[in-house]
């Protein structure tokens, strides 16, 4: 109790007015006030971080909304091809976290170890999975054809399933992480097969079959680019984390394939591939019809050189960098920007295609070819880093819109009931291409050789080109009316 005043606490008095009073009232007001402007800042602080809640999710749902606005355009959404573009989107989403979980581990260390002997054994693992799908897969998926959403399915389950083994298996050296990793690639595959198979089930007629392949593709670098800084943030806490957040993603898609339109089963028109049968009543295959093999055959040579490229390249800018390159860093540098202008050129592809009103497939196959040629003579004349920057985006969007007018042409000209043997002997072919054209490169990398390496390669691929170009189809003459 104060002793200077008779009234130790006036109930009127305002602060400093009672001297006795005055130092345990400002203490207290302080307090209070201090009290009192927290809870203030802190609703303050609320209310701006609910707003900022607020116009990030009103943000998201607008892109949302707006994304999905585009996939149902032009008839999509009427046709269910909408639904397919955001399922390849999840499968892109997926895909770019299963390569962020696996991106340190020895099964793709042999990419970017440096050493010519671990890349060789990578380029062989990677035909692995051509080398399953086109014997088994493409036919099963052929002779299942109505039960299309359930393999589509499929491939998504039994990705999410290993994902989620991989997640225990990336530390413990367990054989299980090889045979779990092999078989997510495999199933990866196999969805690329029976997705192209089902792209001409839901074409609406406003659009293109190469339109709607841009479309698809174009949905799928949307999903890598906003799944990537997700999986780069679960792989920051740890990489098995990656992986479960590919199990979340695939787990998803698994249902979203199997809602797919039922058009996706249907088999209204569908006609075998197979000829005539023969004395015993067995089936004699035809092959691929003439367009389709040329346009094949025209895809293998911007493929080869698109595997020769990021090899040759990998290994000859690190060992012998252009003037002015030479540190480490600048080396680095200059393999980014060579084979990131290739990654470049092949998003550049996809929003053309996904974007142009008609694209002749016939004729795009041969100007891609022709195009890699004449900026593979320019780059090796005129060795320098833009020549060899203009290189690589010429091969990354040549590639795809080769290889989206190499799908119109299997959608329209292949019988819808052999699609999916189709893509995936497609598929294989061109991953053979990919895979010579690396070993092409890797070899070619020695120091005695590599002067000449990009020559070796245009002598190459414009031999390929002479014999494509000899062995294009020809229309047959038309039949006279009978007099």
């Amino acid at each position: 109790m104060s002793t200077h005043g008779p009234d130790p606490s006036p109930p009127a008095s305002p602060p400093g007015s009672d001297l006795g009073s005055g130092p345990e009232l400002t203490e207290t007001g302080s307090t209070r006030a201090v009290g009192s402007s927290i809870g203030t800042g802190a609703k303050a602080t609320a209310r701006g971080l609910k707003g900022v809640a607020t116009a990030t999710g009103r943000a998201s749902r607008a892109t949302f909304r707006q994304a999905r606005k585009a996939a149902a355009a032009q008839g999509a959404e009427r046709s269910g091809l909408n639904r397919l573009i955001e399922l390849h989107a999840a499968n892109a989403a997926g895909d770019s976290a299963f390569a962020i979980a696996l991106a340190g581990t020895v099964f793709f260390a042999g990419a970017t170890s440096g050493e010519r002997g671990p890349v060789l054994l990578f380029l062989g693992l990677t035909m692995v999975p051509f080398a399953i799908v086109a014997p088994l897969i493409g036919p099963f998926l052929d002779r299942f054809s109505h039960g299309r959403r359930w393999a589509i399915g499929a491939t998504f389950a039994l990705r999410a399933f290993l994902c989620w083994v991989l997640a225990g298996t990336l530390n413990d050296g367990s054989p299980w992480f090889y045979v779990s990793a092999l078989g997510v690639l495999v199933s990866s595959k196999a969805y690329g097969v029976a997705k192209a198979a089902a792209v001409p089930r839901l074409l609406p007629s406003e659009i293109t079959l190469v339109k709607a392949n841009g479309r698809v593709a174009l949905a799928g670098v949307v999903g890598a680019c906003v799944s990537g800084p997700l999986a780069a943030a679960a792989y920051w806490i740890g990489p098995e984390w990656a992986c479960r957040y590919a199990f979340v993603v695939f787990t998803v898609g698994t249902v979203a394939a199997i809602l797919l339109p039922s058009r996706v089963d249907s088999s209204a028109g569908e006609e075998s591939i197979d000829g005539p049968r023969d004395a015993a009543g067995a089936r004699r295959p035809t092959g691929l019809p003439p367009k389709v093999a040329f346009a094949l055959r025209a895809n293998c040579g911007p493929r080869l050189l698109s595997g020769f490229l990021t090899m040759f390249m990998t290994f000859v800018l690190v060992t012998e960098p252009l003037d002015g390159w030479e540190s480490k860093t600048r080396s680095t540098l200059l393999v980014g920007l060579v084979i990131g202008a290739a990654g470049l050129g092949n998003t550049i592809g996809i929003v053309v295609a996904s974007l142009a009103r008609k694209i002749n497939p016939a004729v795009t196959v041969v100007v891609a070819l022709v195009a890699d040629i004449v900026v593979l003579v320019l780059a090796t004349v005129f060795y320098g880093l833009l020549p060899l920057v203009a290189l690589g985006l010429t091969v990354g969007l040549m590639q795809y819109l080769a290889k989206v007018s190499l799908d119109s042409t299997v959608q329209s000209g292949v019988p819808v009931r052999a699609h999916a043997s189709a893509f995936a002997k497609g598929d294989t072919t061109l991953q053979l291409a990919w895979v010579f054209g690396g070993f092409l490169g890797v070899v070619m990398s020695y120091p005695a050789v590599n002067g000449i390496g990009l020559a070796v390669a245009a002598v190459l691929l414009t031999a390929w080109a002479v014999f494509v170009l000899r062995s294009a189809p020809h229309r047959s003459a038309p039949k006279q009316a009978p007099a």
